[in-house]
Parts: C-alpha cells; structure tokens; sequence
C-alpha cells in the first residue's frame, strides 16, 4: 500500500523535520502551509533530491473549507490518505490570563484545536473502514504544557493543547476497530522557531537549567517519536502519549 502523509504546518521545525524523515522512510509526504510557501517548497526540494515524493499544500487549517479543499487535493495529486500529523499550531506573547483578548483566545483555539479536528475528521473519512478506507494513523502534535499548565505565559496554548490531549483519547476509542490508530507526542522545550513568534527566541536555552536533561530538544528527536507512531513498527499502539520533554 503507498503510504501517504499529510504533515500540518510542515514547512518548518518540527513539521519540516517529520516530513523529512517520513519520506526517508518510504512515505509520500504532503507538506501543508499557510504562509511559508517558500520554506514548504524548500523541505519539498530536499525530499525529492534523495528521490522521495513529495507535495505541497497552502491552507489555513482554522478555516474548514480550505481543510476540505487540501484534503481534495490531497486525494487527486497523491492518493489516499495513510497518516496525519496534526502540527500546525500557534503561540503568542507572554500573558496572564486577566491579559488576554478576545481575538488572541479565537486565534489560538481555532488553529490548535479547531483545526486539529477538520483534519481528523477528514482523514478519517478516508481512513476507516466503516467509510470503505484500509486504516491509518493520526499522530497529534500536543505538548508538555498540556500537563504543566504555562501559569505566566501561555494558559491558553496550554489549554488548547489539553484539549488536543482529550480529542486524542477520545478519537482513539471511537476509530480503533475501524483501523485508525491515534496517538499524540508531548513535545517539551524543544529549538524551533514557535518561541521567536511569542517574542522569546532564547527562550529555550534560557529554561534549560530547568529541565533535567540540562538542554533543549530538537525538532529532529520529536520527529523520531511522530514517524514511529505513524508506522507499522507501533501496530497496536493507540491513545497512547510520548511524553518528549527530557524529564520535564
């Protein structure tokens, strides 16, 4: 069977790294972006150089229709649908909750977590036997804030991130006799690019006396942790969470 994958927000860190490695491994990758059309041709190029398959897909992930019409997409340049990986996702600056704005909160939720859904429910759509698909895998993007709460900074990324923790469980009980396995990674304080867009490019190396690992992870290790989960090396795994975040 070809295993194909759709890579949400892949044309940077973590989303970059996976797409990489997923094609090294024997995967078509679908590389998804909103604005970094040039970053996202940029891991495509690298993808075909070592004869791997690769695509590129714009869409914002919190508007429903362009889910549908990349998942269309998706469907007549490439094919079904094997593995998602739900990694698009937005922080902000720094801020108490009695801070926050109201269009900060719509902007967070409707990418991390709205978005996060459209796309399951899609790639289910494809996937489940029950809809006359082969199966699959959902891999999602959370994070160790899930569990630590981001008091100070980020209560709403770390709320919306719970909220992936819960669809998790949930969508794994729902499909799992249906052929979908569905997991989620925790990343912790990992080097991408995500700290400089909330306005802390050093926040990483700032915080690593704090991790008991002694330093940042990279989006290449937490990567590792997505294709695994993606593969047929984790067959009876689902609702399951790698937690990657050198002992946070």
């Amino acid at each position: 069977m070809n295993k194909v994958a759709l890579i949400t927000g892949g044309s940077r860190g973590i989303g970059a790294a996976t797409a990489l490695l997923a094609a090294s491994q024997g995967w078509t990758v679908a590389i998804n972006y909103v604005r970094h059309a040039h970053a996202a041709e940029e891991v495509a190029r690298a993808v075909r150089s070592t004869g791997g398959k690769a695509i590129t897909i714009k869409a914002d992930v919190s508007v429903e229709a362009d889910v549908v019409t990349m998942f269309e997409t998706l469907d007549h340049e490439v094919g079904r649908i094997t593995a998602l990986v739900n990694n698009a996702g937005v922080v902000d600056q720094a801020a108490r909750v009695d801070q926050m704005p109201g269009d900060r909160l719509r902007r967070m939720f409707s990418i991390n977590v709205l978005g996060s859904f459209y796309c399951a429910r899609e790639a289910v759509r494809r996937m489940s036997t029950r809809h006359g698909g082969a199966g699959g895998s959902i891999v999602n993007v959370s994070s160790a804030a899930s569990r630590l709460g981001s008091p100070n900074e980020y209560v709403d990324y770390a709320a919306a991130k719970g909220a992936i923790d819960v669809m998790t469980i949930g969508l794994a009980k729902e499909v799992a006799g249906e052929g979908i396995r569905v997991n989620a990674v925790r990343p912790g304080f990992i080097e991408t690019e995500i700290h400089a867009s909330g306005g802390r490019p050093n926040r990483v190396s700032e915080l690593a006396p704090g991790i008991p690992m002694q330093r940042g992870g990279t989006a290449g290790e937490v990567a590792e942790s997505i294709v695994w989960l993606m593969s047929d090396a984790s067959p009876f795994t689902t609702m399951s969470f790698l937690e990657i975040s050198g002992g946070r």
